[in-house]
């Protein structure tokens, strides 16, 4: 199997120099207190496109013949690398047709099409979206492009720890938000990379914990379609690839309820004047939540995106 080096992703970094923005690293003295550590949140919800999928789409389609992005690519994505991939796509003088659930939120659609992507629903409770991706790019001639199960794709995303580590140097800890883990694959390529000793620890909503029942049974568990306020995290079960790298880097997953999802999105706005979406900020829930106890003294975190449109943001910080 295809394995990701920390070389890929300094490569990566490259090919995004002056492409992706170089997001900041906020502090906050409120929030030090409150968990008792340092905290360094990476705040990729200010990335293009709003979160850190841009990384890994543009690395990927990057890398494209001149012969396959005239045919055009295709994706699958509640949303935020559907987003990547349609701008990136448009960057790069290619197409894209994006394979989005039918429930998705309007504002990530409507983002997609802004962005010039053809967008072919789907429901996620009875579709196979990669069986139908795969369908769709034999059928048209068009390069898939998965939203993590890819190795350029993962070296994107572990650019986002790269540019931490290079601001703010060793950490004891790194805490990842987990979807198909992706993000957490490529973080943990960079951070045990750097630094052997750091801890990396991933945190999932509560109802969709396949990467934790995962690593605890040795191989890919597979659950039903998790129920979740934090959208981009509703995965069933992980990826090949990146599972072969998260088994053997990857120190803990924990665990947040969508209460603490709220707790955290509340903080954001309240206290951080960051605007995240539930799945941005579950590094930040498990924080707020005690989860990390004792907490390291040291602790990188990746607000991962700030998809969320006015109207759900206001619905999910009312209920």
């Amino acid at each position: 199997m295809t394995r990701v080096s920390l070389g890929d992703v300094r490569a990566a970094a490259e090919r995004l120099e002056g492409v992706a923005h170089r997001t900041p690293v906020v502090r906050s003295r409120m929030l030090d207190e409150r968990v008792g550590a340092s905290v360094f949140l990476k705040a990729e919800n200010l990335q293009r496109i709003g979160a850190f999928k841009f990384r890994g789409a543009y690395n990927a389609i990057s890398r494209l013949s001149e012969e396959q992005l005239a045919k055009g690519v295709v994706a699958f994505s509640s949303g935020n690398h559907a987003q990547a991939v349609a701008l990136s796509a448009q960057l790069l003088g290619s197409s894209a047709v994006i394979l989005m659930p039918e429930d998705t939120p309007a504002a990530k659609v409507d983002a997609v099409r802004g962005y010039g992507g053809e967008v072919i629903g789907y429901d996620r409770y009875t579709g196979d979206r990669e069986a139908l991706g795969r369908q769709l790019a034999e059928e048209r001639g068009l390069v898939l492009i998965p939203p993590y199960e890819h190795p350029h794709v993962i070296a994107g995303q572990g650019t986002a720890a790269l540019e931490l580590f290079d601001e703010v140097g060793e950490l004891d800890a790194i805490v990842v938000p987990v979807g198909g883990g992706g993000l957490i694959a490529g973080s943990s390529i960079v951070a045990k990379g750097l630094y052997p000793g750091v801890r990396v620890i991933g945190v999932e909503p509560a109802e969709g914990d396949d990467t934790k029942r995962s690593l605890a049974a040795g191989e890919r568990v597979r659950i039903p379609v998790p129920r979740t306020i934090a959208d981009g995290q509703a995965a069933e079960t992980p990826g090949e690839l990146t599972f072969s790298i998260n088994k053997d880097l990857v120190d803990e997953i924990v665990l947040v309820s969508d209460d603490e999802l709220r707790d955290a999105l509340r903080f954001g706005v309240d206290r951080l004047k960051l605007v995240a979406e539930p799945s941005g900020v579950s590094g930040l829930a498990a924080l707020l939540a005690g989860r990390l106890d004792p907490a390291p003294a040291r602790i990188g975190v990746i607000i991962s995106g700030g998809n969320v449109g006015a109207a759900r943001l206001a619905e999910l910080l009312t209920t």
